[in-house]
């Protein structure tokens, strides 16, 4: 059966409510720009929460716009830098399933259209609202006999387009949430990356905070293997608040405690801490999740050698660079994100490009001769084809990052994990 995806625009597509943005271009030189702002913000929560008709609040915002071609023109460019971040990273998706992702959205496609064609979506698949100008290119208004410009749109849209298949809806507001009520689609996913409604997540089938988890959880291709919003950060000790925010941005679920507690430990994916503060050897044993330690402070040698051994990286900055705040969540994100491990206090040195359309692979092992091989072998068996390779050691352990070309038995993946020695494996994209 054929399945759709029906993604709204404003808040999910992008981190922003468009028509606020453009207020705020169209509207900086008027003296009373921040009553306007805040009127058009209140009208478009007071709709995304179902306590007002969207047809009475789209009205009434585009009464306050004061807004023109040149602004739309402003805005667009300002949206193309505002595309959430977990939809920015997924562009594979889009263009493996340009037939079935849909944009169906209140806002207009003077400024909707030019960002997300950039991601693969046809634009006979976006559905939106359009504007009205007078000669001069003012926006005067918009076309009322839009089904989405009005109560209730998107399940008169839907209505209309009878698709055959299951359909799959995500957004942040009413308006999505009222595709559920309908009963068209199968099931709603209560977008929270950008803002978290209760009206809508308490009626959700599922509450995702990232658009990694929606396709995690429908089993669909992503950028990434696992959401990071299932991985925890455990912060411990005096870690600065900027350093915390910089992971809770990527989308990383952060806890915090004021010394290591072995409970939270052994639940965390990503560690930070400072050197007062360092798990001890025994701790780390048992922290089965735990990928990678920064460190406000100066690596114990204990604690390196320990984390070697269970094929745990970690990042120190000695130095206590006043730069550390940013410089430790960097070398974090780089060795979840890609792999890197440049600059790490107890891992081999090793900075692999990004490859596109293929999935990399990392493995941990000691370091004893053969394991290369071992690890080609089982390629080899199933007929993979390696796109790139890289191997790096150290007295202790070897890593090896192999990008291969995608579409591949998940018995491999088995298979290497089987391998003699192997101390940690994992798929990274």
């Amino acid at each position: 059966m054929e399945q759709y995806f029906i993604i709204d625009f404003d808040s999910t597509f992008t981190q922003v409510e468009a028509l606020d943005e453009l207020a705020r271009i169209s509207l900086k030189n008027h003296p009373d720009r921040e009553g306007i702002y805040k009127k058009i913000e209140d009208l478009t929560n007071a709709s995304m929460e179902g306590k007002l008709s969207f047809t009475q609040s789209l009205e009434a915002r585009v009464k306050l716009l004061e807004a023109n071609r040149d602004h739309l023109k402003q805005l667009i460019s300002h949206l193309k830098k505002k595309v959430s971040t977990s939809f920015s990273r997924n562009t594979i998706f889009f263009k493996n399933h340009q037939d079935e992702v849909l944009i169906v959205s209140g806002g207009f496609k003077e400024f909707i259209t030019p960002v997300v064609t950039e991601y693969h979506i046809k634009k006979e698949n976006i559905y939106a609202n359009t504007f009205e100008f007078d000669a001069e290119g003012n926006i005067i208004g918009y076309d009322r006999s839009n089904p989405l410009s009005q109560e209730g749109g998107k399940v008169k849209l839907l209505k209309e387009l009878q698709l055959p298949g299951d359909i799959y809806g995500i957004g942040d507001g009413y308006s999505d949430f009222q595709l559920k009520e309908s009963g068209m689609i199968k099931k709603f996913f209560a977008f929270t990356e950008n803002i978290e409604r209760k009206s809508v997540t308490e009626r959700a089938d599922h509450i995702t905070p990232s658009f990694d988890e929606f396709l995690y959880l429908n089993k669909l291709p992503r950028a990434i293997s696992y959401p990071k919003n299932r991985i925890k950060c455990l912060t411990v000790g005096n870690i600065d608040e900027d350093a915390s925010a910089q992971m809770a941005k990527e989308g990383y679920n952060i806890r915090h405690r004021e010394s290591i507690e072995e409970k939270y430990l052994e639940e965390a994916g990503v560690l930070f801490c400072d050197e007062e503060n360092q798990p001890n050897p025994e701790q780390i044993i048992n922290a089965g999740r735990l990928k990678v330690i920064g460190i406000f402070g100066k690596c114990n040698r204990k604690l390196a050698d320990a984390a070697t051994e269970s094929g745990i990286i970690i990042f120190d900055d000695p130095k206590h660079n006043p730069h550390n705040n940013d410089f430790i969540p960097r070398r974090v994100m780089g060795f979840m994100n890609e792999g890197k491990t440049h600059t790490s206090c107890n891992f081999p040195d090793l900075q692999p490009p990004r490859v596109n359309n293929a999935h990399r692979l990392i493995h941990i092992h000691k370091n004893v001769p053969g394991i290369l091989a071992k690890i080609n072998e089982v390629f080899a068996r199933h007929n993979i084809n390696i796109v790139g390779e890289f191997l790096v050691t150290n007295a202790q352990i070897g890593y090896v990052i192999t990008d291969v070309n995608t579409g591949y038995d998940t018995q491999v993946l088995n298979e290497l994990k089987a391998i003699e020695h192997t101390i940690r494996f994992r798929l990274l994209y």
